[in-house]
């Protein structure tokens, strides 16, 4: 049997997905602005992983689409419109964590009514996507970066 190099310790994504795990759906986007910049929201006090930078979104409820998820999300979380047809899927995250494992489609998208602002408590951050080392993010949004780095 053939053993794996090295390197291969290094690659991320956590731990395996346990029988006892549960399996979460989240949705995410890369909103892009004019000027090429990724808006980034911290994660506020008294959540799990707080002061955590990462990409809006949100859970996608039963019975929904991720995209019609990350319309709900954003009118609730930024007070901003979008439509699902102004979502492009462009990548996906599947990363083990403690006690659930998290599967997230990460859309772009350019297009939006309204002006994001915080209505949970956090902090909202337009960022050059070479800049988004500089923030702390799970571990699931931490791959993206290269991602949205050669999409861009």
């Amino acid at each position: 049997m053939a053993t794996a190099p090295a390197a291969f310790e290094a690659c991320p994504g956590g731990p395996p997905p346990l029988a006892d795990r549960k399996l979460v759906l989240v949705a995410a986007v890369a909103l892009i602005d004019s000027d090429s910049r990724i808006l980034i929201a911290r994660r506020p006090e008294g959540k799990s992983m707080a002061g955590l930078w990462e990409f809006p979104g949100g859970k996608v409820d039963p019975g929904e689409t991720p995209e019609q998820a990350l319309v709900r999300e954003l009118a609730e979380e930024l007070g901003i419109e979008t439509r699902g047809s102004c979502l492009a899927p462009i990548a996906f995250a599947s990363h083990g964590y403690e006690t659930f494992h998290l599967l997230m489609p990460v859309y772009a998208c350019r297009v939006w009514r309204g002006t994001p602002r915080p209505r949970e408590g956090q902090t909202l951050k337009w960022v050059a996507v070479g800049d988004l080392r500089d923030y702390p993010m799970p571990p699931a949004d931490v791959p993206l970066i290269a991602q949205l780095r050669d999409l861009l």
